[in-house]
This record gives C-alpha cells, sequence and structure tokens, in this order.
C-alpha cells in the first residue's frame, strides 16, 4: 500500500484544522502577481512604493499608504470626519456595507481629506482611496472635496488632489451624479482665488471624477500605467463601432493626446509635488484660470 502513498508537498495558506502544526506553508501576501506585466514578483521587492521590478507598474496602495510615502510625518491634520450619508434611496445593505468598509479601511468615507505639510510647505490635501466601494463618489464625498477647496480658500493653500474612482455611487443616483457639478463650482471660486490646484491622477480614475475635478487642475499629473477614462472601453466600442487601440485609456495614450501633463513615478512623486507647489505658491505667482 506504500506504494500509493501520497507525498506530502508545501501547502498554501493551510485551512485544514486536522494538519498537524508543524506542516510546512507559505505565509500569506509572500507573492504578488503585475496586473500589467503578469510577473509573479516576491512581495519584498515591490518595496514601499509598491512598483513592479519588472515594468515599473504602480500597484493600487490605499490613502494612508499613500500620504506616508508623500507627507511629513505627523503632520496631517485630518478634515470633516464627522460627515455621514443619509442614505437618500434607502438602498438594500448599503448602511452595512459603509460600515463594513469603515472597519476595513480604517477610513471615515472613500476619500481622506485635510491640511498637511511636504518639506514644511502646508497644503490642502484630498486622497481618494479604490479600496472603500471602488472609490466611487456619493454625498458624503462629494461635501468633503467640496468642504476641501473651500477651507483651502479660505486659508489661502493650494490643493493637492489624489484621484481614484470608479465613478458616481449607484447606491445614491442622481444626489451621487450632482457631486460633479458642485465640486467644479467649488475649484472655480478657488481658482478666482488665484489659489493652485494640482490633480496626481492614480489607477483606475473613471466615470464622474474623470468627468469633472480629476480633469480641472492646474497641473494634471498621472502615475504610470493608470486607467483614465469616462465610459467603460466596451461600451465605447459598440458605441463607435471602432476596435480602440490596446493602450486607450491608459495614462500614456492621454499624454500623448494632452489630456495630462506628465506622468511620474510613484518614487519620484513627493519631490515632484514640492518642486511644483514651491513654484507656484511664491509670493507674485498668480492663477489667472
Amino acid at each position: 500500500m506504500a506504494l500509493f502513498k501520497k507525498k506530502k508537498y508545501i501547502r498554501i495558506n493551510p485551512n485544514r484544522k486536522e494538519l498537524p502544526t508543524n506542516a510546512p506553508s507559505i505565509p500569506d501576501n509572500m507573492w504578488a502577481k503585475c496586473p500589467n506585466c503578469k510577473q509573479i514578483i516576491y512581495t519584498k521587492d515591490i518595496g514601499d512604493e509598491k512598483v513592479c521590478p519588472h515594468c515599473d507598474y504602480n500597484f493600487r496602495i490605499g490613502a494612508w499608504q499613500r500620504l506616508a510615502l508623500i507627507i511629513d510625518e505627523k503632520s496631517l491634520e485630518e478634515w470633516d470626519t464627522d460627515l455621514v450619508t443619509k442614505d437618500p434611496l434607502n438602498f438594500p445593505d448599503y448602511q452595512e456595507k459603509i460600515q463594513t468598509m469603515q472597519e476595513k479601511t480604517g477610513l471615515h468615507e472613500a476619500v481622506l481629506t485635510g491640511k498637511a505639510t511636504i518639506h514644511g510647505l502646508s497644503f490642502a490635501v484630498g486622497v481618494m482611496d479604490a479600496n472603500f466601494i471602488m472609490g466611487s463618489m456619493g454625498t458624503v464625498v462629494g461635501e468633503k472635496i467640496t468642504r476641501l477647496f473651500e477651507r483651502a480658500k479660505k486659508l489661502k493653500l493650494p490643493v493637492v488632489l489624489f484621484t481614484a474612482s470608479g465613478g458616481a455611487r449607484m447606491q445614491e443616483g442622481i444626489f451621487s451624479l450632482m457631486q460633479m457639478a458642485k465640486i467644479s463650482a467649488a475649484v472655480k471660486r478657488h481658482s478666482n482665488a488665484g489659489l493652485f490646484y494640482l490633480t496626481i491622477v492614480t489607477d483606475p480614475t473613471t466615470g464622474g471624477v474623470t468627468a469633472s475635478f480629476a480633469m480641472e487642475g492646474d497641473v494634471i499629473l498621472a502615475e504610470p500605467q493608470s486607467l483614465i477614462g469616462f465610459a467603460g472601453r466596451r461600451v465605447i466600442e459598440q458605441t463607435i463601432k471602432q476596435e480602440l487601440p490596446e493602450d486607450f485609456q491608459k495614462a500614456e495614450f492621454l499624454l500623448a493626446h494632452g489630456f495630462v501633463d506628465q506622468i511620474v513615478p510613484r518614487k519620484k512623486l513627493k519631490e515632484t509635488i514640492h518642486q511644483l507647489l514651491k513654484i507656484h505658491t511664491q509670493k507674485g505667482w498668480i492663477n489667472h484660470g
């Protein structure tokens, strides 16, 4: 019978309780697959910036991770954490989903806003997080970003906003779509005050967010290989009855067609932001809109 005995292989993420405690195993999250080049990567090789060592693809990261890479340590003064959605459509299980996301991400909503410094230079900052219901834009997200620009105007601060979103939040219907115009009006008032607005478009930025404030910055940066667009690829192809280029809606395609100003690798993003803020907040610089 020993002839048919199974060999003991290393098990990945063993869940069976009957396994002996000394059974060999591979720890969780030891390996990752790059969405761009499809290479399997040892996670320690990705580094704190979460960048693929083979193709320089920038992995998606959360709001707290991003802030840790950009702002001065302990400089964040978070704003508007007391806003709560009223669930205008009484969408089934919506409030429970929000609570689950809050516990999972440590965020109040799909965007984090506040005041921070970068090399001692003060600015207002907003960071959207795709881990929170795909960064979708509901009434609270819209209100927080609107207040971000309004308070920045009052404090005479530039705004740096990282976008990452699947678009309008379906659970809030038309109330979600209304946020596009609401935020855009606040951006315009901030601009009329002669203040600088920098957008960093990250993967993915789509739908109503792309169609409004993501593309309204005085300078628009993007991370490499980021998906940026309004409607989905399949919807567009079916509408125009044409096959789209392979790199359509990628940051590199948008740069070539004038929709973004520069693609900046994540490892160089902090210094690039600092230089832009330094240039555009010098005394005598005025944004004429």
